[in-house]
């Protein structure tokens, strides 16, 4: 027997587990209670690590399309086919005819995570698409506005804050997303036991908001008159604290714009009544400590990045930036993070800005059926599943059908991946080395840990870094054979170093004396301190040195939301609901229902609709019903609760593996349906492009 401290990247929360083995088998997995930051919590995810090993569906050598089916093929083959597949592409259309897709596993498997960005310069592509711009990318895009980096993401000190105002936020269930934090049930309660107020604001009564203080009901995608109104009463009532003028500009060109949004105006529309609205900006100021916090419900709105946006100005108005109990900023272990960039050039069809190097997945599909130059024709995906995750999943179902050819770097043969001419499936994580490069730089507290590999990898088991670098040295000699093509040589060097090194390289350049030799010495963790003042001025970067609360883009989004507001185009037509997601404990966007520990009990795949609304169209509890938008429709079980305010319907994310040819076990037997047959990739958010995932306009007729 041997028991193994490690970290679990089933989800951002990085919790501590001890992992028990007998030679190639897991005996038990459970909290680590010596882990600095977890402290012994883990979620249901942490035990189904053992299924994810153990899946008789994962994919363990490569598969190669034959004729109408699949064979097993070597590692050689394997390569060679999927090299000569893209370097075919690349040299009669061009770089660009060849798109990326990065999905979600990939932020959280060191090797992958290190391995993407080198190989995708190396295709010189720059049509690359990411499971970020389906939810997250607002929040930072609203962090390169106000603060000049897309990375500069205030924490919410939760362990010190006396006010938690949450919006569209689900910490419970999520660990705190773009807030790592496990144990959130535990630190939410820590709050009201010492006399403070939880408050969240959302469409649905959610796992948090029934443990908080007090939950107000919001109609989805109406945050930003939410917020809008909360500031107009915040300067109406003189509570802005003095220190924003002095450490931002646009205080004052923010005080006129909200002053057309007073609590009154906005409350037919908000759902929220004016006096709420004043007596929670009263509450937040007037606390010793506050802070604003806000997640994915904001983001995959049409008014995303305004929104987020607001929600810094919310904090740094009451003075709560910068300072203990408010929003802060991590000194992460690790160091070097680029600002990143914006514009610098638009996608082919639809001309949306690029973001930090990628376009929305919301365009992904128009790309690849859309003919002209820069017709994408081939596609590399790298863990993830967009036809799933992704608006409008059956028509981006088609496309990837009509592609010329297809490389998926993915341990499961699954509704998007069965398109591929070639798969090539990494080894499992828990025979890589793990550490938390992304989400230190987002915990509520400041901790480093660095796991080696549970068990050690069989001979013909390759990570992600492995298959990438040998993809990238297999077509660096294709294009040295084939100068006539155009495409670059080399691109390879990065490779040649491997991950250890380059996390031992990152922790070099960073704040604190700790290096992987001295963090294995120390396996349970390092607790480096919880957050600190005064770490504003490393994560400002406008020449200025200020915040910038306004400028031109935001301000033309408020424009944007003034004319929908004053045309009366935020409500949906008449006897319309609004569809909304949520996510639940026992799964991550499409990715754990083949986990059987994950997938027991009753259907969790069901519509949620109020008593009212259910009353109104007919709808019985636990029948089906057909749920049809613009783009699709679905049949789905129902379960009437006033968990959703009346108006709204909500299905979880992630379902919906009726598809034929996959080969998921459990998934497949329980597939449930995808909300994003039902969402639209021609609605998106205004500034980036992103998909609109919330209030999506639907029609329910009971199913006979």
């Amino acid at each position: 027997m041997a028991i193994h401290r490690r970290i679990c990247n089933l989800c951002e929360a990085t919790c501590g587990i001890l992992v028990e083995t007998e030679e190639r088998r897991i005996i038990s997995i459970r909290g680590d209670e010596s882990d600095p930051f977890s402290r012994g919590y883990v979620c249901p995810k942490a035990v189904a690590l053992r299924d994810t090993w153990e899946d008789p569906n994962r994919l363990r050598v490569p598969l190669l399309r034959d004729g109408g089916g699949w064979r097993e093929c070597s590692w050689d083959e394997a390569i060679e086919t999927a090299a000569r597949g893209i370097h075919e592409v690349q040299r009669r259309h061009g770089k660009d005819a060849v798109a990326v897709y990065s999905g979600n596993p990939s932020v959280h498997n060191l090797p992958a995570l290190l391995a993407n960005p080198p190989f995708i310069r190396m295709l010189g592509t720059k049509v690359r698409f990411s499971a970020s711009s389906a939810d997250q990318f607002p929040r930072m895009l609203a962090a390169y506005f106000v603060y000049g980096g897309q990375f500069s993401i205030p924490v919410a000190d939760v362990d010190h804050t006396d006010y938690f105002l949450i919006l569209g936020a689900n910490p419970i269930v999520s660990n705190g997303s773009l807030m790592t934090a496990p144990g959130m049930r535990r630190r939410l309660r820590a709050i009201k036991d010492r006399g403070g107020k939880v408050v969240v604001v959302d469409p649905r009564r959610s796992e948090t908001a029934a443990v908080a203080s007090e939950h107000v009901f919001l109609r989805p995608g109406t945050d930003a008159l939410f917020l809008l109104a909360m500031i107009e009463a915040l300067f109406a009532a003189g509570l802005v604290d003095s220190s924003a003028a002095d450490c931002a500009s646009g205080v004052e060109e923010l005080r006129t714009a909200a002053g057309e949004f007073p609590a009154e105006r906005v409350a037919p529309v908000t759902g929220v009544e004016a006096e709420t609205v004043r007596r929670l900006a009263r509450e937040f100021a007037s606390a010793p400590t506050a802070a604003c916090y806000a997640r994915i419900g904001t983001c995959v709105q049409s008014y995303g990045t305004l929104v987020n946006a607001l929600v810094d100005a919310v904090n740094v108005l009451t003075g709560r930036l910068d300072r203990r109990g408010g929003v802060m900023f991590t000194t992460p272990a690790s160091g070097g993070v680029s600002p990143g960039h914006y514009g610098r050039w638009h996608s082919r069809v639809r001309g949306i800005p690029e973001f930090g190097g990628e376009i929305p997945v919301a365009t992904m599909s128009e790309e690849m059926t859309t003919p002209g130059a820069g017709q994408v024709r081939a596609l590399v995906t790298m863990a993830g599943n967009p036809v799933l995750s992704t608006p409008n999943g059956r028509r981006l179902d088609e496309a990837l059908a009509g592609l010329d050819f297809m490389v998926s770097v993915d341990p499961a043969l699954n509704e998007t991946t069965r398109h591929a001419r070639v798969i090539l499936p990494p080894r499992h994580s828990l025979e890589n080395d793990q550490f938390a490069l992304v989400f230190q730089r987002l915990s509520v507290r400041n901790t480093v840990k660095f796991c080696p590999p549970v068990f050690a990898p069989e001979a013909d088991e390759w990570s992600e870094w492995e298959i990438l670098g040998r993809l990238a040295a297999s077509l660096a000699l294709l294009r040295e054979a084939d100068p006539e093509a155009g495409l670059p040589a080399g691109g390879t060097e990065p490779f040649a170093a491997s991950p250890r090194d380059l996390i031992d390289g990152l922790l070099a350049m960073g704040p604190h004396d700790v290096s992987i030799a001295s963090l294995l010495d120390q396996p349970a963790g390092v607790d480096l301190g919880p957050l600190e003042e005064g770490r504003l001025s490393s994560y400002v970067h406008h020449e200025d040195g200020r915040l910038h609360l306004m400028c031109p883009e935001l301000a033309a989004e408020i424009e944007r939301l003034r004319t929908d507001f004053g045309a009366g185009r935020i409500l949906p037509d008449q006897g319309r609901l609004l569809l909304i997601g949520r996510r639940q404990l026992r799964s991550n966007n499409s990715w754990m229902h083949h986990c059987p520990t994950l997938m027991k009990g009753p259907d969790r795949c069901t519509l949620l609709i109020h008593p009212d609304d259910a009353a109104r169209l007919g709808v019985d509890d636990g029948k089906t019903v057909r749920v049809r938008s613009r783009v699709g429709e679905v049949v789905v079980r129902t379960e009437i609760t006033d968990e959703v305010m009346a108006g709204v319907v909500s299905l979880p994310h992630g379902f919906g593996h009726d598809r034929p040819g996959t080969r998921l076990g459990v998934a497949g037997e329980r597939p449930g349906v995808s909300m994003n047959d039902l969402t639209d990739e021609s609605v998106v958010e205004g500034l980036l492009g992103n998909a609109v995932l919330t209030a999506v306009p639907v029609e329910l007729q009971p199913v006979s």
